[in-house]
């Protein structure tokens, strides 16, 4: 990919996520909002009540049923066959359907809530779920496109780190827009909330935003026609749970999650009933949003330097400490802005830091689970973080639904309007009960999270070890025979230099576990250069998240580890950028990892690389010639079998 194309490709990703994230943060957020103050108003406050209450709970049950429908939509995702990809379509698909239906659903459909509430349930029910699944078939497919876009690891790490840029700043853009819009198009103010007229042109220019984000993606990326792309195996709702109750550190660290998430969300969703109903003034929340942004990418930003000075686990529980004293101040600050401010802030600044935190936990819990299985569950780990983040939509719309009818926080209130026991309730509900959440959660993590970077760096070790001996007994051979294109019976293999360097008897690595022989038979190089080629034609069985070693099988079954380093496992992926995906065929000469020697010894690592035949005691000969030095395009060595 040139580097023209290649810029393209992530600033239009980036739109893409400020889309996403702008249509998210309307409907888990701000659409209920709508629901609540401005779309009944029958004349009756109790039918107004319970018109409200009915649609909380179809709001409710349609998210649950739609966390089970989501695996269904991945599979079609999977078996999708166009020239434009399969991702593509369903993201301009799902952002043009959810667009237009979220737009119907900032309408009263013509006047149906009054003239007739059961068809306008109906309709509303229908419209809701068909919006809910679009919007899963868009999410799904926009967050699966990245290993499509490209090989490159570096260059996947750049689109990610843009699209998180736009995701955080179209998520709290819509905090800063949302009023003033709304506003500006509403006849009556109603207290500082604005009418119908004004949320359903908010609405329309957010759903016209999402739909024009959406094509952007589909003109601006392209895909990568890849054998690797095929669906292998249909993924069940039930296989979640499975790999939950095998991996018990993905289930303590879901759990955990599971329980801050909902906490933090239904706070998130009741800070605009604060300034309206509380405050009295929601045009202030414009404020709150602006800093939320800035304070969001800086927390984004310098995440990887926390990370790593104090480990993962650190920021965590710093994270939640700085999250309960907003909590706590938020709980003094009553009607004070600059309080409420403060307290909000100090609220929002650690959500970045934990999210990524369990983004990369979860991530790690991949090889926890392939170490404890046999095998590598990595799409059904990996879905589990935005399972419980529709979860904790669902509960939050049904929380703070019920709780805007409990407190009179409805159609034709205001700030005066709210009694003091209803205050009362209101902050109980939006930080009492999240403050319990949070800490339960936090608890959980504490006492049953124990992956954290040592204990990942020694499991991706063992894995190595493990890899190449117990590769006669893995679960798909017969997939690693199928990939394999012209199969060989050759008896002797060639094998050629993986890097330019200097030649070093593999006795001599500082390391028993490869000096020994325990690792089978090979050979080191002191590298020269930075770069990693394919030692001959292949297929990759073998890739690790930290980037420093992969395995190779050839075709006449000869199976390899190159790893690059010692000790570099510790760097989790800092310095490589690898250009391939588990079940890739490569060519001999092939560039496979690119590495920087400068940060292996800024940190105190040897940079040899090691390259091991795991299964050298099934044939009869490895000779090895000990040249002083060495090129990748040169024969190093021949497998008789």
């Amino acid at each position: 990919m040139n580097n023209k194309h290649s810029i393209t490709s992530r600033v239009s990703y980036a739109f893409g996520a400020f889309g996403h994230d702008m249509f998210f943060a309307t409907l888990s957020t701000y659409f209920i909002m709508f629901v609540t103050t401005h779309l009944f108003n029958t004349g009756s406050t109790s039918q107004n009540d319970m018109m409200i209450s009915i649609i909380t709970l179809i709001i409710f049950l349609l998210r649950f049923v739609e966390l089970a429908v989501d695996p269904l939509i991945g599979n079609a995702i999977d078996n999708t066959r166009t020239r434009w990809g399969k991702f593509k379509p369903w993201v301009v698909i799902g952002g043009g359907v959810g667009s237009i239906s979220l737009i119907f659903l900032f309408t009263d459909f013509g006047g149906l809530t009054k003239s007739n509430p059961v068809l306008y349930l109906v309709l509303f029910a229908i419209i809701y779920i068909l919006m809910d699944m679009f919007y899963s078939f868009k999410d799904i497919a926009y967050w699966s496109m990245i290993p499509a876009l490209s090989f490159d690891s570096h260059e996947r790490e750049k689109t990610a780190t843009f699209a998180r840029i736009g995701s955080t700043i179209g998520g709290n853009i819509v905090g800063v827009i949302v009023m003033p819009l709304v506003l500006l198009f509403s006849i009556s103010s109603n207290h500082g909330t604005g009418d119908s007229r004004g949320w359903f042109w908010f609405a329309v220019i957010v759903g016209t935003i999402s739909f024009v984000t959406a094509v952007i993606v589909g003109f601006g990326t392209k895909e990568i026609d890849s054998a690797l792309r095929k669906n292998k195996e249909q993924t069940k709702f039930k296989d979640v749970f499975k790999v939950l109750i095998n991996n018990d550190q993905l289930m303590w660290l879901s759990l955990s999650y599971g329980l801050y998430t909902i906490g933090v969300t239904l706070t998130n969703s009741m800070e605009l009933y604060y300034f309206s109903f509380i405050l009295g003034d929601a045009s202030k929340f414009s404020i709150l949003a602006i800093l939320n942004t800035i304070v969001g990418l800086f927390a984004v930003s310098v995440f990887p330097s926390l990370a790593k000075r104090w480990k993962r686990k650190n920021v965590f529980f710093i994270s939640i400490a700085i999250m309960v004293l907003g909590l706590l101040l938020f709980s003094f600050a009553d009607t004070s802005l600059p309080l409420v401010i403060a307290a909000a802030v100090l609220f929002f600044i650690p959500q970045p830091l934990i999210f990524l935190v369990v983004l990369m936990t979860i991530t790690d819990a991949v090889e926890y689970g392939q170490l404890k299985e046999g095998h590598r569950d990595e799409s059904l780990t990996l879905s589990v973080r935005p399972l419980l983040d529709k979860l904790a939509g669902a509960v939050s719309n049904g929380v703070v639904g019920l709780t805007a009818v409990w407190v009179g926080m409805t159609t034709g209130a205001s700030a005066s309007s709210i009694t003091s026991a209803g205050r009362l309730t209101f902050k109980f509900m939006m930080l009492g009960i999240p403050f319990l959440f949070v800490i339960i959660g936090t608890f959980v993590f504490f006492k049953k999270v124990k992956l954290n970077e040592k204990m990942h760096a020694e499991i991706v070790d063992e894995l190595e070890k493990k890899w190449g001996k117990n590769f006669d007994a893995t679960e798909d051979d017969e997939f690693v025979e199928q990939s394999i294109s012209d199969q060989s019976d050759e008896s002797a293999l060639t094998i050629y230099a993986p890097v330019d360097g200097e030649f070093v008897p593999l006795e001599a690595v500082n390391d028993d576990v490869f000096s020994s022989g325990k690792m089978g038979q090979g050979f080191a190089i002191k590298p020269k250069s930075g770069k990693i080629y394919a030692p001959f034609d292949g297929l990759v069985r073998m890739t690790f998240s930290t980037r420093h070693a992969v395995g190779i099988v050839s075709k006449s079954g000869a199976v390899a580890l190159i790893h690059v380093g010692l000790g570099t496992v510790n760097l989790k992926g800092e310095g490589f950028t690898t250009y391939f995906d588990r079940g890739k065929e490569v060519k001999r000469g092939e560039l496979l990892i690119e590495f920087s020697p400068e940060i292996i010894a800024e940190n105190g690592y040897d940079d040899v690389v090691i390259t091991v035949f795991t299964n050298s005691d099934s044939y009869q000969s490895l000779t090895i010639e000990q040249k002083h030095d060495v090129h990748h395009n040169e024969i190093i060595a021949k497998i008789i079998k």
